[in-house]
């Protein structure tokens, strides 16, 4: 059986497309910057997360926003194996 959706490689990402990701909704009683801020993570490479959290920064959004269980975005980064970078660019914006 074929896969559904491939794995894209090198993906081209625009300002435009790293901005567009300020914009999600969270799920109920989630905090709005938390999601955006989680979404972005799990979705970017380090250098496209970087532009982003700069927009993000730029809009006074809070990069220390925790989930309904207490978690930064910095917190969880720091559990996974490859996060360093991301847990960086997080540090670099005020994020502790």
């Amino acid at each position: 059986m074929r896969k559904d959706k491939e794995k894209v490689l090198d993906e081209v990402w625009t300002e435009d497309r790293v901005r567009s990701f300020l914009d999600y909704l969270p799920v109920e009683g989630t905090n709005a910057d938390f999601h955006c801020l989680l979404k972005a993570y799990q979705s970017m490479r380090a250098s496209d997360f970087e532009i982003f959290v700069r927009f993000f920064t730029a809009q006074n959004r809070d990069v220390n926003a925790t989930n309904p269980e207490g978690q930064s975005v910095l917190s969880i980064v720091r559990e996974h194996r490859h996060g360093a970078e991301f847990a960086d660019i997080l540090q670099a914006a005020g994020a502790a």
